[in-house]
């Protein structure tokens, strides 16, 4: 049985092709284009290959792409550290049936629990909330119960309450999740519950297809935004995102105000609504 390549790499090479423009290579931008960027002939030329080689290439009938055609095509088409990783990813897909279930170590559940002063929470590899403390919960999603394990993509793009919490950081931050969520399928590309998510955000949100055509891939670490709660007002936070090397593909997320300024009293106001932390914190499952 012959193998292709997945379409992805297709879209993601068509993507940065019509990025460039004929004087961004050195070429003379000769005639009228039909369709913006480089033509086929033009790349394939930069990076050295044959034509029909790269129009295979897009078309996924060329398995067994080698690593001087990658680095070729990366250099042609200027791709930055974050997207060579990609391009390789999608040239050479891990063969796996199925992502296996992901499991939160109790050790985890109690860090999180135990930050009772700080929002906090862990990431599974296709964005769900794992665990997250009171704190975090009544911050980001007050109007879901506490025993929700949402996914903050979906959220984002399909819940209202998020976006009118996000405010003016809304667009930048969708754009960072999009992009992490286009990382998590070219890790995780047998991961059908992951591929049913994208699916669902692009036949839902006509902002989600609009991103996720784009190809971006730059995944941020950190965060800095005004939230606008519905019970404190604005108050600016700055999240930071640490991989869990124990936990291959979770990810900490703890959330921070800069000490003495108005938003830190705001978050202040919001833990003490909360009243004192129980001793039976939450078993999570």
């Amino acid at each position: 049985m012959s193998r292709t390549l997945p379409p992805d790499l297709g879209d993601f090479l068509r993507s940065r092709r019509a990025r460039l423009r004929p004087e961004d290579v050195g070429l003379p931008a000769l005639g009228r284009r039909r369709v913006p960027g480089l033509r086929r002939e033009e790349l394939a030329e930069i990076a050295g290959i044959s034509v029909g080689y790269y129009t295979r290439l897009e078309q996924g009938a060329s398995p067994g792409v080698s690593d001087q055609v990658l680095h070729s095509l990366a250099r042609a088409l200027g791709l930055d550290e974050a997207e060579q990783r990609h391009l390789r990813q999608l040239a050479r897909p891990r063969q796996v049936a199925s992502a296996p279930a992901e499991a939160l170590r109790p050790a985890l559940v109690a860090l999180v629990h135990s930050l009772d002063e700080t929002p906090a929470l862990v990431l599974g590899r296709r964005g769900d909330v794992l665990v997250w403390n009171r704190l975090a919960h009544t911050l980001l999603a007050p109007h879901l119960p506490r025993a929700a394990r949402p996914n903050v993509t979906r959220l984002m793009f399909l819940d209202p309450c998020l976006r009118q919490l996000f405010g003016v950081g809304w667009a930048s931050r969708c754009r960072d999740m999009v992009a992490d969520l286009r990382r998590a399928t070219s890790l995780h590309p047998g991961d059908r519950v992951l591929r049913q998510l994208v699916e669902e955000l692009i036949r839902e949100s006509e902002e989600f297809r609009r991103l996720w055509a784009g190809h971006q891939v730059e995944v941020c670490s950190t965060h800095t935004l005004t939230y606008q709660h519905p019970v404190v007002g604005a108050l600016t936070l700055t999240d930071h995102l640490a991989d869990l090397p124990e936990d291959p593909g979770q990810r900490l997320v703890l959330y921070a105000a800069l000490p003495g300024s108005d938003s830190a009293e705001a978050l202040r106001r919001l833990r003490a609504r909360l009243g004192p932390l129980a001793h039976d914190v939450p078993r999570e499952t």
